[in-house]
């Protein structure tokens, strides 16, 4: 069977590069449905673009990389599309876009996308070999009981990270890469929590509020859950890419009020109360028991001085942590690292060392933050990758 173009992988990237490029075009995927992690994204309802999705929001080894695809499909031609296709959507926080009705509406739309654009959808399709000779691709397949030998000019690389391997993620787009010489960045599990050892934050699983995380190189405003492993929340899953095995990091547990002067303040009026009940009236009640034997609250806040009050809010707007690791790929939304981009050209993500080969999405070294970002970088690439392809057939 002679095609134009192979995709291997039906996510997010594959079916947008599907999308676009052209005739001939095959996707295959392992999974018994496409788009599997859409459909489970953003609590089921996908969130599917931010409205500042920029190139600032995004990790990689070459930060410039991402610029080119990012700048010519944007997040406003994602939610036009969505808007064509009738999706209704609202704003969450912080300018994340969500389904007000189901991710499977994107899924949808991009099955109806890959149909109108005349690509085929192979599902439940295993990579038995692939090589490359005389400007195509040979690749063996297994589908259905069968063995099936296809080729193509064109092979797209769109088979996603190591994260959540339950939902069938694999390594196969960088051992393809290593395959054709294409250098792969080391890769680690991003957008994770924290673990710390012995059930240390275990009395507090379910607490959660607003907080600082920050390291030496980022930091975040936003919320901070307490689990029975460690800490989760969106502050930890946006600093845990940031964030390397034994580094410390920073928690302000009030960013946005200085306790020192409103515990000063309540000293004079609610003086002959104890410091830790006045401290509840700032921080979460369960917190506050928690942390007393180690920040020394006791007494009556009558009796603290100055500098007590100082060294006690200081202590709270800058607590040290050192994770024990993160719950990797388990759990992790994304991977960091991948496919170099120095080995790909950021206008049409081709391999520069073999014609014929792309690379999108997630498997490649560009790593968005939470909060719809990683899509869009899954909606740009794809498009680059498509329109250059359809291009290219002209």
């Amino acid at each position: 069977m002679q095609l134009n173009t192979i995709i291997l992988g039906a996510g997010a990237a594959g079916m947008m590069c599907a999308a676009h490029a052209g005739p001939g075009t095959l996707v295959l995927d392992h999974a018994r449905a496409p788009g599997e992690k859409i459909r489970i994204s953003g609590g089921g309802r996908c969130n599917f673009t931010n409205m500042y999705a920029g190139p600032e929001n995004f990790l990689s080894q070459n930060p410039h990389f991402c610029k080119s695809a990012l700048a010519r499909y944007t997040q406003w031609d994602f939610i036009d599309l969505v808007n064509r296709h009738g999706i209704a959507w609202h704003e969450k926080t912080l300018g994340q876009l969500f389904c007000d009705g189901s991710a499977k509406q994107i899924v949808a739309l991009l099955l109806s996308e890959t149909e109108r654009a005349g690509a085929t959808l192979w599902l439940n399709t295993s990579l038995k070999d692939l090589s490359h000779a005389d400007g195509r691709f040979a690749l063996t397949v297994e589908r259905e009981g069968r063995t099936e030998r296809l080729t193509a000019r064109n092979l797209v690389l769109a088979t996603g990270g190591k994260s959540i391997p339950k939902m069938g993620a694999t390594g196969l787009a960088y051992d393809i890469a290593r395959q054709f010489d294409l250098t792969v960045i080391e890769t680690r599990a991003g957008l994770v929590p924290f673990t710390f050892p012995e059930g240390r934050f275990a009395p507090l699983a379910g607490l959660s509020l607003p907080a600082r995380l920050s390291n030496a190189r980022a930091a975040f405003d936003e919320a901070l859950l307490f689990t029975h492993r460690g800490l989760s929340g969106p502050a930890v899953l946006q600093l845990s890419s940031y964030w390397r095995e034994g580094e410390e990091i920073r928690v302000d547990l009030a960013p946005d009020r200085d306790l020192y002067t409103a515990l000063r303040d309540q000293r004079q009026t609610s003086g002959r109360r104890d410091l830790s009940t006045e401290l509840a009236r700032l921080l979460p009640a369960r917190l506050v028991e928690a942390l007393a034997p180690h920040l020394g609250l006791s007494g009556r806040l009558a009796d603290q001085s100055d500098s007590a009050l100082r060294a006690l809010s200081e202590a709270l707007h800058d607590w040290r942590l050192t994770p024990s690791g993160t719950e990797g790929y388990r759990t992790a939304e994304v991977t960091l690292g991948g496919i170099d981009t120095d080995a790909l050209d950021a206008r049409t993500m081709a391999a520069k060392s073999l014609p014929g080969l792309y690379a999108i999405g997630e498997a490649v070294d560009v790593t968005g933050w939470l909060g719809g970002y990683n899509f869009q970088w899954a909606w740009s690439s794809g498009h680059a990758a498509g329109t250059a392809i359809a291009k290219s057939q002209r």
